[in-house]
């Protein structure tokens, strides 16, 4: 025995305005949750969401009265919007060929068209290898020499920081400890040349 597959949202959503369509009526909330199962096997739990995507793309209309909302869709409604959006199709296709027709007014394959359009592919092409030869020379820009000689700077400030802090420890391993100062350059791998940055 085969389970029997629900209805999609979009079929769900053709179903509940067929019934609209069929029927003419205006109807409330519950009214619907009972009928819709009934006529068109949407399930009561779905319902409400099935029609609050129906008003929130204009589909069907609903007004309050007192403390109930009513719902309501006429096929004359729906015939209205699609000649609507019909119309504004044509006018937009009719304006977007009148515009094309102009765009090509003046637009005839000529020799002097054919001259200028090669010479506007030679100077693209040119301007781009410039652009790639420029990027190679990139380096010797003076605002990135600048750049590079800061952060020169900044290195050998940090380089002689730790050179001082290092001659400051050995200083007080000599004495505290007593130690030579070979002794600490080869135990803790120092250079015999180790001294400040010039």
């Amino acid at each position: 025995m085969s389970k029997k597959k629900g209805l999609s949202a979009e079929e769900k959503r053709t179903c509940m305005m067929e019934m609209f369509f069929e029927t003419k009526d205006i109807f409330q909330l519950k009214d619907l949750e009972k009928i819709a199962p009934k006529e068109k096997g949407i399930t009561s739990m779905s319902v409400k969401e099935v029609l609050q995507s129906l008003v929130d793309d204009g589909m069907v209309d609903c007004e309050r009265i007192g403390t109930s909302n009513y719902y309501w869709a006429f096929p004359g409604k729906a015939l209205h919007a699609l000649e609507s959006q019909l119309s504004e199709g044509s006018q937009r296709h009719a304006s977007l060929q009148k515009s094309t027709e102009k765009a090509k007014i003046g637009r005839c394959e000529t020799e002097e068209r054919t001259t200028l359009a090669k010479e506007l592919s030679s100077l693209q092409d040119q301007r781009e290898q410039l652009k790639a030869e420029v990027e190679k020379y990139k380096d010797c820009d003076p605002q990135v020499v600048e750049e590079i000689c800061q952060a020169n700077k900044v290195a050998k400030e940090a380089a002689n920081r730790w050179t001082d802090n290092i001659l400051a420890i050995k200083s007080w391993a000599k004495r505290k400890f007593g130690f030579e100062e070979n002794k600490i350059d080869k135990t803790f791998g120092i250079p015999e040349d180790f001294d400040y940055i010039d």
